[in-house]
C-alpha cells in the first residue's frame, strides 16, 4: 500500500506542477496580449481604463458562444444522419451570427471609447497578436 501511496503522490505533484505552469503561462500571454495590443493602438491611460474592461466582457461573451457550441457538438465526429448534419452545420452558422453581432455590438461600443480609427485598428493589432503567438510557438518548437 505505501508503493502505491508513493507514486499517487509523486502523480499528483506532478499534476499540481503542470497545472501551475499552465496558469502562470496563460497569465504571460494575458499580459503580452494586453501590452502588445495597447501600444500597437496606442492607448492613452484614460483609453485604457474604459477599453480593457469593455475588451474582456467582449472575449468573455465570444467564448461563453464557443463553450456553448463544443457543449453540444464538440465531440461529434460522424454523423448518425443527413439530419444530424444539418443540426450542425445550422447551429455552427448560428454560432458565426452570434458571433458577427457581439463583434457589432461590441465595436459601436469600442468606437465610442477609442474612436473609430484606433478601433480599426484593433481589429488588425487582434490578427498582429496572433501571429506573433504562432510566430512564437513554432519558434520555441524548433528549439527542441
Amino acid at each position: 500500500m505505501k508503493f502505491n501511496l508513493k507514486y499517487l503522490y509523486i502523480l499528483l505533484i506532478t499534476v499540481f506542477v503542470n497545472v501551475t505552469v499552465i496558469a502562470q503561462d496563460k497569465d504571460k500571454v494575458e499580459a503580452f496580449r494586453v501590452s502588445f495590443i495597447t501600444q500597437k493602438i496606442n492607448l492613452s491611460s484614460p483609453e485604457a481604463q474604459s477599453f480593457w474592461p469593455l475588451y474582456n466582457e467582449y472575449n468573455d461573451k465570444i467564448k461563453s458562444l464557443r463553450k456553448s457550441f463544443r457543449k453540444s457538438y464538440g465531440n461529434v465526429t460522424e454523423f448518425a444522419s443527413d439530419k444530424d448534419a444539418d443540426d450542425y452545420l445550422n447551429a455552427e452558422l448560428k454560432l458565426k451570427q452570434s458571433e458577427l453581432d457581439t463583434q457589432k455590438e461590441y465595436f459601436e461600443k469600442f468606437k465610442k471609447v477609442l474612436g473609430s480609427k484606433k478601433t480599426g485598428m484593433l481589429r488588425k493589432a487582434e490578427d498582429d497578436f496572433k501571429r506573433e503567438i504562432i510566430k512564437t510557438i513554432k519558434g520555441n518548437g524548433n528549439d527542441s
